[in-house]
């Protein structure tokens, strides 16, 4: 990049000498041939000899410049010949017309080196045309000069571009000293998390790069805590079943002629426990099956307000345990593509959340809305509320935000992380609203055509 100016401004330079140089030359020549005109019009007419006076000037002239002088008459016949040479012979030239015609004409001939310029001379008497002279001057000097010029401008060049690359190197070795200790930072840092974070403020690019990659392994940490965590949960909740059936069956053991009426309580509890293992087992299933087959989704245009109502049929029986009022409502026909396995899965774990996290004679409402892009999902409660701080967490495997009362009603807390990742698949969004004491509302928003690589 810095070679690029430097050739343009050689060019120039040169291009822009040679110019001046030829209209300096140009114009003194003009200049010489003018006078000696001027000392040839007072003859009005070149049929005679030209005065010795004259022809000595006109030597003197092309001796000076390196050059040839020739004065031609109005027949178009060379009758003074500097170098002796054409003296007598006829010339027709388009220069020389033009010049019989009244116009002096100039031309640079850069490919043969030299100047030639046409002067008319007009008689004093007559004031007609009455000879041109042609002049043709070298230009070899100006030639010499450009080489030496063009020889100073190359040394010139060559010495920057010894220079750019010098300080080329000198600036890539600063630039790249802070990227090969942010290189051997990550190389230290993918061996473990607990590495310090990323500081290298040396540029400003080096610094935004750090802030970035901090925030990377920032994710990365609470993903891996995440797992970590989620491992640590599934593991808790498949043993505490299996932990409680044990006791069970230990105290039976343990205990001579046992009443058939504790075998049969002892029993009941043992299947209670399996059915809540198995109910763990299946939302793990469920969970682990949509993120296996995210990309694969049967997408049907299908009518969502028979869908909702068929879950709600379900529900039902559920809800009237509790005399929890369900009420499902609709503002027009809404059909959209959809998968619907995985979007039922989503509503009925929305919906069955909102029975039993409820009040007895509480309510449950559902309402289901479009307009020309998305369909609107809503199910609102009147139970215990969520508090504040819990909101960005129910979303989370396995979070609870009463675990002692979610056991109790039978949750595995995997129902909503289940029906987020449903939403998700369906390139939608769901979002939480509520007060404790007061109530949760669910709103559901999703596509009412599927694209399957929106992003």
């Amino acid at each position: 990049m810095g070679m690029v100016p430097c050739l343009i401004l050689r060019f120039v330079v040169l291009r822009s000498n040679e110019s001046h140089s030829v209209s300096i030359r140009m114009a003194e020549i003009q200049n010489q041939c003018t006078i000696l005109c001027n000392q040839l019009s007072v003859l009005d007419t070149l049929s005679g000899d030209i005065p010795e006076t004259i022809d000595a000037e006109i030597t003197q002239f092309s001796n000076i410049y390196n050059g040839r002088v020739m004065i031609i008459d109005q027949s178009y016949r060379i009758i003074e010949d500097s170098y002796d040479l054409d003296a007598g012979k006829t010339i027709i030239s388009g220069d020389v017309i033009k010049c019989f015609e009244g116009e002096t004409v100039s031309n640079y001939d850069d490919r043969n080196s030299y100047i030639e310029v046409t002067s008319p001379i007009q008689g004093t008497a007559s004031k007609e045309i009455v000879g041109v002279m042609l002049a043709s001057v070298s230009t070899d000097n100006i030639v010499d000069i450009q080489e030496n010029l063009r020889q100073t401008l190359d040394i010139i060049i060559i010495t920057v571009f010894v220079v750019l690359i010098a300080v080329g190197v000198l600036i890539s070795f600063y630039i790249t000293r802070p990227l090969n200790r942010i290189t051997k930072a990550v190389e230290n840092m993918t061996e473990s998390y607990e590495e310090d974070d990323l500081h290298e403020n040396a540029f400003l690019e080096t610094i935004r790069f750090s802030e970035a990659f901090n925030k990377m392994i920032g994710r990365f940490k609470v993903l891996d805590e995440s797992r970590q965590e989620f491992v640590s949960n599934v593991s808790h909740e498949l043993k505490t079943p299996l932990t409680s059936m044990k006791v069970l069956a230990d105290s039976l053991l343990s205990q001579e002629e046992v009443p058939a009426e504790l075998y049969r309580e002892f029993m009941g509890d043992m299947s209670e426990e399996i059915e809540r293992e198995n109910k763990i087992i299946n939302d793990l299933l469920s969970l682990v099956k949509m993120d296996k087959t995210s990309n694969d989704m049967n997408i049907e245009m299908l009518d969502i307000n028979l869908i909702v109502e068929r879950i709600l049929k379900r529900l039902k029986p559920i809800a009237q345990k509790q005399n929890i009022e369900l009420v499902f409502e609709t503002f027009r026909t809404v059909e959209a593509e959809v998968d619907e396995t995985k979007l039922s899965l989503a509503v009925s774990n929305l919906v069955e959340n909102a029975i039993k996290y409820n009040h007895e004679n509480g309510w449950v409402h559902v309402s289901l809305n479009a307009d020309h892009k998305f369909f609107y999902l809503k199910v609102a409660d009147s139970g215990m509320g969520i508090p504040k701080e819990a909101q960005e967490h129910i979303f989370e495997r396995f979070y609870r935000v009463d675990k002692s009362h979610s056991r109790e009603i039978g949750g595995t807390g995997l129902g909503l992380a289940i029906a987020r990742s449903a939403v998700i698949m369906h390139r939608g969004a769901i979002k939480v609203y509520s007060e404790e004491g007061e109530g949760t509302t669910f709103t559901v928003r999703i596509p009412l055509k599927y694209v399957a690589n929106a992003k």
